[in-house]
């Protein structure tokens, strides 16, 4: 998928009635000698299929399906006697193939929802995560809404971060970066296919080759693995981009790196906002410390993991 690609239909995650107008098992599926599965077998052999290699078969063989067909999950409900055509039957084979060979969904399908927004992904991004959504929350209640305010995402990825940033506050003035070409051609389609003429995007490593300016909020989701850590040979982790997702001294450099330049590109009482691991909540409150941040509080995501940690900047010298 280029950067241009158009985003699917499918909205994942959701069960959204659809009231079809007609019986779709018209008389060539019924006819058709060689369309010989229906809806329910294919469901029932995907799932069979993809047990013991996800952890999510039914909803994985559900989305493929959906995602095949072009239809959203009741649709599987409601007519669950249909006939798919053979080409229907291939296309869903193979993605069933991949996926119990480990492919992340969001790859096979090219999108993910993020704060109820599709979004294009492919290997040249992170797949926009659930707990990232803890970022946008505590986002948009720190600032206020009728305000000009200038914001900086940094490591952009899809655009996920910035592009709802963006939607969510159209005053706001988001500057996004990324150091992967790849990845901001996705986050620019992501950012016109949601309307975000708020955002500006530069190919940058960090603050490196952003013009001067000054933020009012920063926020980021950066590489904060170990390189050594054995999760990154599992799951997802397997397939993403590995300069997103680690960094050196134990995960901590990228980070490190973050809280030591954002005071120069903060205004005074400017905010940092940042994803973490959960196993790194001393370590991130501990920089900001050295680094003369003030109002340091650290957020729990949705398991009760220390997840996002936010600081002021006061404006003093440094």
């Amino acid at each position: 998928m280029t950067g241009n690609a158009t985003l699917p239909k499918l909205t994942l995650g959701k069960i959204q009635a659809e009231a079809p107008a007609e019986n779709p098992q018209t008389p060539a599926d019924s006819c058709n000698p060689s369309a010989t599965t229906s809806i329910a077998k294919a469901l029932r052999r995907g799932r069979t299929l993809l047990d013991g290699s996800s952890d999510s078969a039914a909803l994985d063989a559900e989305v493929l399906l959906c995602f095949v067909l072009d239809k959203q999950r009741a649709y599987l409900r409601t007519w669950p006697e249909r006939l798919l055509q053979p080409e229907q039957q291939r296309r869903y084979q193979k993605l069933l193939q991949q996926r119990r060979a480990g492919h992340p969904v969001a790859y096979l399908t090219g999108s993910r929802e993020f704060w109820s927004r599709e979004f294009i992904v492919t290997p040249d991004v992170l797949i926009p995560r659930p707990e990232t959504e803890l970022l946008i929350e505590r986002a948009l209640g720190l600032l206020p809404q009728g305000q000009k305010l200038q914001v900086l995402d940094l490591g952009t990825g899809s655009g996920a971060i910035a592009v709802t940033l963006a939607a969510e506050r159209p005053q706001w003035r988001v500057t996004a970066t990324d150091i992967s070409a790849a990845a901001l051609s996705i986050a620019r389609s992501n950012a016109r296919h949601h309307a975000a003429a708020n955002i500006r995007f530069h190919r940058s490593r960090w603050f490196d080759d952003l013009p001067d300016a000054r933020y009012d909020l920063i926020v980021s989701n950066p590489p904060y693995i170990a390189p050594d850590d054995e999760h990154l040979q599992q799951g997802d982790l397997r397939f993403e981009p590995q300069t997103a997702l680690a960094a050196d001294r134990n995960g901590i450099a990228d980070i490190e790196e973050i809280i030591n330049k954002a005071r120069r590109q903060l205004h005074p009482g400017g905010r940092l906002l940042l994803e973490h691991g959960c196993d790194q909540q001393r370590a991130v409150q501990t920089l900001l410390q050295r680094c003369r941040y003030s109002e340091i509080h650290t957020h729990t995501d949705l398991a009760g993991l220390p997840r996002v940690s936010l600081a002021r900047w006061p404006g003093i010298s440094c």
